[in-house]
């Protein structure tokens, strides 16, 4: 732990370091994107829905005033006509909340994709903690970008603000003359311009409010050497561990090997340095089969063992040599070194009719 502490986070983050903190919740995620499309997008949907908006508005409004001595407000009805027009205001609002909802679920799934998780929901006592909260807004780089982000918003916003109204202001005085209709439309078209300004403005903050949350994320899932080191561990054992159990299975393979040097018909060597065990039994063999293969000590083994159960060793340089690079225990023969092979396997069977005679 001491040595995890000292380290600095310098890491690129392990794909399940990643996976990690996606379970937690932190992900590369820009709000200034969602609101900024979602305002680009309404006010894009609310200029072309802006006549049947104007149209239904009218006809509600000139339904209630053509009534509007026939209506009579008692504390037993007004429920039900605060009802009605609820819903006419729901039912002409409906297709604009429709269409922010859907890009704003449309833009959250481009971000971070589908992952439900509750872990960002679990309260955490840190938070809690009023001087760490007091650290968080004072002394981070992200409390001073969100204050800086926030003050550019406000000049920006009331900038095109001030430049939209100031540019048809006088266009105002004349709407006493016209019709509700035009007047209506006068708002929607100036609200429209103004709002298409401003979302345009904030698409392009939020580009960089997304490349600023991106490089956080990046740095915040860093990890130290010794991080790095300990997952790979977890993931693919302690390489000291690993070692052993290669070393442990190298010893039973040459031991299992080792047995077999018994059985063989012959042990080819190098004369010192290889030797190489073969085997061939024409009812079950189509080929000369290496039973055991070795080097220096281990060759010196299967010589060894070959003298104790009295079985031919013939040196033969240059087919030891070829035979112990291109072979492996349990292969037969290539069929390049049949020639060879066979002269000697015939002359072990003259060695062995000779010491039956």
């Amino acid at each position: 732990m001491p040595e995890e502490n000292q380290q600095e986070r310098t890491e690129t983050a392990t794909p399940k370091r990643r996976e990690e903190a996606r379970k937690k919740g932190q992900v590369t995620k820009s709000i200034e994107i969602n609101t900024a499309v979602i305002l680009f997008v309404t006010f894009i949907f609310i200029y072309f829905y802006k006549d049947y908006f104007i149209d239904k508005s009218l006809y509600y409004g000139r339904v209630v005033f053509e009534n509007i001595g026939t209506i009579y407000i008692t504390t037993d009805n007004i429920s039900g006509y605060v009802s009605i027009v609820l819903l006419k205001v729901m039912v002409l609002l409906a297709p604009i909340m429709a269409v922010m909802l859907g890009i704003g679920l449309l833009i959250n799934f481009g971000q971070v994709g589908v992952y439900f998780t509750v872990e960002p929901l679990l309260p955490k006592w840190n938070k809690i903690n009023p001087l760490a909260g007091f650290k968080r807004i004072f002394a981070s780089k992200r409390s001073l970008v969100e204050l800086v982000k926030g003050f550019t918003k406000i000049i920006i916003v009331g900038y095109i603000g001030y430049s939209a109204v100031s540019g048809v202001v006088h266009d105002y005085i004349i709407l006493m003359d016209k019709e509700i209709y035009h007047i209506f439309l006068f708002i929607a078209n100036a609200t429209f311009s103004v709002g298409l300004k401003i979302a345009i403005a904030l698409i392009l903050l939020s580009i960089f409010d997304y490349l600023f949350q991106r490089y956080e994320y990046e740095r915040n899932i860093k990890m130290t050497k010794f991080e790095v080191r300990e997952e790979l561990k977890q993931m693919e054992g302690d390489p000291l561990i690993k070692a052993r159990i290669r070393s442990i299975q190298r010893d039973m393979a040459r031991r299992r090997m080792m047995s077999e040097v018994p059985e063989a018909d012959v042990v080819v060597t190098n004369p010192t340095l290889i030797a190489v065990a073969l085997k061939y039994d024409t009812k079950t063999m189509s080929a000369p089969t290496v039973v055991a293969k070795g080097a220096r000590l281990i060759a010196e083994n299967i010589k060894k063992i070959a003298l104790e159960n009295d079985i031919p060793i013939v040196e033969n340089k240059p087919l030891a040599q070829a035979l112990y690079k291109s072979c492996e225990v349990g292969d037969e023969v290539p069929e390049q070194f049949f020639q060879a092979v066979a002269e000697i396997l015939a002359y072990v069977y003259r060695l062995k009719r000779k010491r039956v005679a």
